[in-house]
């Protein structure tokens, strides 16, 4: 059997001690609350009723070349509360951008709960949902909330 210095050399990974399972718990929930991941928005959208709004936060020419369907895109920049005034207040927005490497999301997330908007982000943007395997379209739909009713509710 492994001597416990054996299991735990120090290397970059162990050189700093985990967390323990309390502080973990709290941790990793709380991140939920923030995060969604590309399989859990993509399960979502095929309900009739999947609870959010879905934001592309991209350029409109990122959105065209290839977008999630159902999503409304909504540059990050352009977040304002004029442009939300047809969404109720209780409204979920989930937002999205190119990838990991994009904080894109992050700032259409961060002026959503500016503006008192209860906001998730999905992570792993474009790149993740195309390395689950899921597809997008490049209908070009500019569509607002009367448009999308559905996907407010």
């Amino acid at each position: 059997m492994p001597s416990a210095d054996e299991l735990a050399p120090t290397n970059a990974v162990t050189a700093i001690a985990a967390a323990d399972s309390a502080a973990a718990l709290t941790h990793f929930a709380a991140s939920l609350r923030f995060e969604t991941d590309c399989s859990d928005v993509f399960a979502a959208l095929a309900q009739v009723t999947p609870g959010f709004v879905l934001l592309d936060v991209r350029s409109p020419a990122l959105y065209s070349q290839g977008h999630i369907a159902g999503a409304i895109n909504l540059p990050h920049g352009k977040i304002v509360a004029s442009k939300l005034v047809d969404y109720p207040e209780n409204t979920l927005f989930v937002t999205y951008c190119a990838g990991p490497h994009c904080n894109g999301a992050t700032r259409g997330a961060l002026r959503l709960a500016q503006l008192g908007r209860p906001v998730k982000l999905m992570i792993g943007g474009i790149t993740g949902w195309l390395d689950e395997g899921f597809g997008l379209t490049a209908a070009s739909t500019h569509a607002g909330p009367r448009e999308n009713q559905a996907l407010s509710r």
